[in-house]
């Protein structure tokens, strides 16, 4: 365990914000800590290794990442127009665009079907991770539910000599319904992860805790990493060293340069390891040591999953 939260556990949160932390990392550890809840949530271990942008970018852009292990590019998709040419909605982007990208698969693995019911199961999910589902909030998730529905991702996978490509959509299909409160708009009420993302999602499943998410749902890097370090540190046998290029290759693309990206980065970092009090990670001029590590979820109940 972390020494925030062994200062959180013993001293409570007003002594550990005493110490030199940054308040929104005391903040995150005492949320994950006091969280009584023990749900899994789960995502394709692609996401783990690459990820959406945090901001939104030109709607006819497309988005692409490219690390040691993964390369990943999202395409916009569009939207038929009444009159004219269709137009283009946006690559999904921010952490509504992860939330709900989690909230699908983890539904989809625990039901064991394509078929996700999002509408008020959403807006339930959501409000279990204490995110507003109103006014502009629930715009928001709309966007980027919409966003999501509607592009085209590729990942190419190398490992050893080999390199794998997918190339597929998140949803095969989804049923937009009119939102009584909101008149003239809609939302998505059904959808159906295509055939090819759920199956490499039900073979490469990386276990996540919720209550984790819950505590950084607002911060788009801190969840890309702890995912990261969730689906690196507990199959390590040594440690292994990440090059701040690798890091920035992967996490910082929207960060030029490299001293921004490690100050930027760091942040992050404390924020992440604050919901995952089991991870061993050391931060140096070199990059990161990731050291074999405690899952991010209790093997026995991995196991209970089927996981392992």
């Amino acid at each position: 365990m972390g020494r925030v939260h062994k200062l959180i556990e013993e001293h409570g949160k007003g002594q550990a914000l005493l110490f030199d932390y940054e308040r929104n990392v005391v903040e995150a550890a005492s949320n994950f800590l006091s969280t009584e809840e023990g749900e899994i949530g789960f995502l394709y271990s692609g996401w783990a290794q690459s990820a959406l942008p945090h901001k939104r970018l030109a709607d006819d852009a497309v988005w692409s990442v490219q690390t040691d292990y993964v390369s990943l590019v999202v395409q916009p998709g569009y939207r038929h127009a009444n009159a004219g040419s269709p137009v283009a909605v946006g690559v999904p982007y921010g952490s509504r665009a992860r939330l709900i990208c989690l909230y699908l698969q983890s539904e989809a693995l625990k039901t064991n079907s394509r078929e996700v019911v999002l509408g008020k199961s959403l807006h339930a999910w959501l409000r279990r991770l204490d995110i507003s589902v109103g006014g502009k909030s629930m715009a928001a998730v709309r966007d980027q539910a919409e966003r999501i529905s509607r592009c085209q991702m590729s990942f190419q996978i190398r490992s050893g000599s080999r390199t794998g490509l997918v190339n597929q959509h998140i949803l095969d299909t989804a049923v937009f319904a009119d939102d009584e409160d909101n008149k003239g708009s809609q939302f998505i009420e059904t959808a159906k992860l295509s055939e090819s993302f759920f199956e490499q999602l039900k073979r490469h499943p990386v276990p996540i805790q919720e209550a984790a998410i819950k505590s950084i749902s607002n911060n788009s890097q801190a969840i890309d990493i702890y995912c990261w370090l969730a689906f690196r540190l507990h199959a390590l046998a040594t440690p292994a060293i990440v090059s701040w290029k690798s890091l920035h290759s992967q996490f910082g693309s929207s960060v030029a340069r490299l001293d921004h990206f490690r100050t930027y980065f760091r942040s992050a970092l404390e924020i992440a390891l604050a919901v995952y009090p089991e991870a061993k990670v050391d931060v140096s001029e070199l990059g990161l040591t990731l050291h074999p590590s405690a899952p991010a979820v209790a093997r026995a109940e991995a196991k209970r999953l089927g996981l392992t």
